[in-house]
């Protein structure tokens, strides 16, 4: 009974998430994502995929997000024609999130090859362009939770609900050949138990082997309420300060969480003292998916027959003359825009003209992968360079971790500790730091046979 995985991408690492499964005669990768970081990192972007794209008779996707799904147009274009399954909601949002990221790459080209053509460098082309991406679109098929779908001879795709981000899902695959049944279970990125939004992670009982995201594996997130406390904390000192505050938040997640939570203590952060800006036309269009799924959230995010929270100074801007009138406002904005990791995105015109301010404050809500602007200013870097300038940071720097998607190592060792007969573990989708001490408990607590998986490692499941 051939049922086999080998790890292509996110070993050792938060971004590009790339697995491919054998099982039977059938091929199936599981996740096709970017990889995230400094220019040699996204350089890895373009590297031939590790496996015969011709060759490939499915793809399952967890979720949206551009570290899971990014490289989805690119296997395309370079000949994948069969299915692409992931959840209803994702394949929703992967359609405004992917030729997003299309046009990012050609707007990336564009600029590289104004350098290169100063230089006498030949030009390079787009990693994939918007119209890549939409091609990509019609590829998807969207399936609900707890709905197996058998997707390969013999081969069974159940999708359970991650409560990571909407739409995000726990991938298990069932392969059966003769009666004789394997399971393996992909946790994707799980959620977070203080998660304002979404329902509570699916625990699973049976798997023969079981791959975990690490991202915060080396520590506890703050209590919600905790969290809550310092962000009006911070609100009140920028007032008080007579600046702007800037959020680099991920389209999708976290600035749904960060509308519902201003929603909801409006009064007690006196928010009323602000204009608020969504300055994200991708975070729009993306809240406006969240706004056809309300039924998967645990909390109430939108006001009735709307498809925002009730923020009465709420300013979506999406074109380009709303956002640069932003820069004209020297006190009182708070600013949301991707990317964010502050990797590309109108927050970098919005850094241009606010972090050589002390006045000013960002605010960092997410994760920041190695590389990244945002890991530099989580770091304290004193300068940051912008378009070839080169910008003093002045600004106040707030990284408030409980607002977290991700699960934290209670999280992790709870969900895995759900499983009959500790099934053997593999590590993904985390750095050493958070991986090394996630080991360590799993093995000492829950006796668990558990394993850092490493680049190109095979296993038989």
């Amino acid at each position: 009974m051939a049922f086999e995985l080998q790890f292509f991408g996110a070993t050792e690492r938060v971004t590009g998430s790339l697995y491919l499964l054998r099982a039977g005669e059938s091929t199936v990768v599981l996740e096709c994502g970017l990889v995230q970081g400094s220019p040699d990192e996204d350089a890895r972007n373009r590297e031939a995929f590790p496996f015969d794209v011709g060759a490939i008779d499915a793809v399952v996707i967890s979720h949206s997000h551009i570290d899971h799904s990014g490289r989805v147009p690119l296997l395309v274009k370079q000949g994948y024609s069969g299915p692409i399954f992931t959840h209803e909601a994702s394949k929703d949002l992967c359609e405004i999130m992917l030729p997003d990221s299309g046009y990012l790459n050609e707007k990336e080209a564009e600029w590289e090859n104004k350098k290169r053509a100063r230089r006498g460098k030949s030009h390079i082309l787009p990693l994939y362009t918007r119209e890549d991406a939409e091609a990509s679109i019609g590829q998807f098929r969207g399936l609900e939770y707890d709905a197996p779908t058998e997707i390969a001879p013999g081969l069974t795709l159940t999708l359970y609900d991650a409560g990571h981000i909407l739409g995000a899902a726990i991938v298990q695959l069932e392969y059966t050949d003769q009666g004789d049944k394997r399971t393996l279970v992909f946790s994707g990125d799980l959620g977070h138990r203080g998660a304002p939004l979404m329902d509570p992670t699916t625990r699973l009982e049976h798997a023969d082997a079981v791959l975990m995201e690490s991202t915060y594996g080396d520590r506890d997130h703050r209590p919600i309420e905790e969290t809550i406390a310092e962000i009006g904390e911070v609100f009140e000192s920028a007032r008080a300060s007579q600046g702007n505050i800037l959020i680099p938040a991920f389209t999708v997640g976290r600035t749904q969480d960060l509308l519902y939570l201003m929603a909801e203590h409006f009064d007690a952060w006196n928010l009323g003292k602000w204009k608020i800006f969504l300055d994200s036309p991708m975070g729009i269009s993306a809240t406006k998916v969240y706004s056809q799924y309300r039924h998967l959230f645990a909390a109430t995010l939108f006001e009735p027959k709307t498809d925002y929270p009730d923020l009465p100074n709420l300013f979506a801007t999406r074109s380009v003359e709303e956002s640069m009138a932003i820069n004209e406002i020297e006190a009182g904005a708070i600013i949301i825009a991707g990317s964010g990791m502050c990797t590309g995105g109108r927050i970098l015109h919005h850094l241009k003209n606010n972090v050589w301010r002390p006045e000013c404050h960002i605010v960092i809500v997410g994760y920041q992968a190695i590389g990244t602007l945002g890991r530099r200013l989580v770091d304290g870097a004193d300068e940051i360079r912008l378009w070839g300038d080169t910008y003093r940071v002045r600004a106040q720097r707030h990284t408030i971790g409980g607002l977290s998607a991700h699960g934290d190592q209670t999280d992790l060792m709870d969900w895995y500790g759900s499983f009959e007969g500790r099934p053997r573990v593999y590590l993904v989708h985390g750095e050493e730091r958070g991986q090394k001490p996630l080991l360590e408990k799993l093995r000492k607590k829950l006796a668990a046979p558990a394993e850092i998986a490493r680049y190109q490692q095979k296993i038989t499941i």
